[in-house]
């Protein structure tokens, strides 16, 4: 059976096989390639016939009904999906119709993968179908090439500090992240850069916020001091920003505590995704235990003053920012 491994960052190959199995069960990727897999089809034979079944609507008579010649000479593709939960007498039966598949009918397969089902991935192996995996992207690094593919795919051009702040604002869900990619895409010009992401989701309260928390986290005063005013303009309230800010510095104090551990150890035990650790571990130089506790103390007096107990929340940020960016290296 070949495997035809999803690569973040590409599509896979456009020809058509006879049998195509799409392994794994991330959503997105799995409806990418099933969409690869028609447009092939169609682009040889733009009269195809396209079925698509789900284990609800695929039985013994659309099975019988694939089996029997096209009357018309037709090229035929069965897309049938979610075909672990397809029932016993269903599944025998389409291992036996693969086993002995018709010349002009193009199938698709599309399974999560485990042990459900695993008869009919037998016998697609079998079959030598090939197969595009598709499963979940977990690591950081293969979530980084995916933002940067959904660039290529866009035919833009983006910096590497673009791509990580695009997943610090937006997090690891990749429908999330390829809305997020071709919005920014039709929505500006040139080269994709951090500043270009940090002005586009400076429109979103939580982004915002959190664009403050991580400058003054970072120790940079000015670029920490300038957002909080951009947060501002836009109409960010005091209380998100005040959130913000002890999130982000409650998630680099458990991530520092976690000590050396893998990224994956951490994210599992502290229940959070892996690219957070990874984005804690870098933010966490130049902190030690002292200034993590001014930097709590500053935040907790600031969410008193912005919630009614000062008379100028403005201020109250800047001050609390302005210690926060200052701490950081014991400055």
């Amino acid at each position: 059976m070949a495997c035809v491994a999803w690569d973040p960052v590409g599509m896979p190959p456009a020809a058509i096989a006879p049998l195509t199995l799409v392994l794994g069960d991330e959503e997105l990727l799995v409806s990418r390639a099933i969409g690869e897999c028609i447009a092939a089809v169609r682009a040889a034979d733009p009269e195809a016939d396209i079925r698509e079944y789900d284990a609800r609507s695929l039985g013994a008579d659309a099975l019988m009904d694939l089996s029997s010649p096209s009357l018309f000479g037709d090229r035929r593709l069965a897309v049938i999906r979610d075909s672990h939960d397809l029932p016993e007498d269903v599944r025998t039966t389409l291992c036996g119709f693969i086993a002995d598949q018709p010349d002009d009918v193009t199938v698709v397969i599309a399974h999560p993968g485990g042990n459900k089902g695993k008869k009919l991935l037998d016998a697609c192996k079998t079959a030598s179908a090939r197969t595009i995996a598709a499963a979940k992207v977990t690591k950081p690094a293969d979530r980084l090439m995916f933002v940067q593919g959904e660039f290529l795919r866009a035919g833009r051009e983006s910096t590497a500090g673009a791509c990580r702040a695009l997943l610090d604002a937006v997090g690891g869900d990749l429908r999330e992240l390829g809305a997020a990619c071709s919005q920014l895409a039709s929505d500006t010009t040139g080269t994709i850069d951090e500043e270009m992401v940090a002005r586009y989701f400076r429109g979103h309260a939580d982004a915002s916020g959190f664009v403050v928390a991580d400058r003054a986290i970072e120790g940079d005063v000015a670029a920490a001091l300038r957002e909080l005013r951009f947060a501002t303009a836009a109409g960010v309230p005091a209380v998100l920003v005040v959130s913000a800010l002890a999130q982000q510095i409650r998630t680099i104090a458990r991530v520092a505590s976690a000590g050396r551990q893998s990224a994956d150890t951490i994210a599992r035990d502290l229940k959070m995704p892996p690219w957070k650790v990874d984005k804690a571990r870098r933010q966490v130089r130049g902190w030690t235990p002292e200034t993590l506790v001014l930097a709590h103390t500053a935040v907790a007096r600031a969410d008193i003053e912005v919630k009614g107990g000062g008379t100028d929340a403005g201020y109250a940020l800047e001050r609390a920012v302005l210690e926060i960016a200052s701490g950081r290296g014991g400055r």
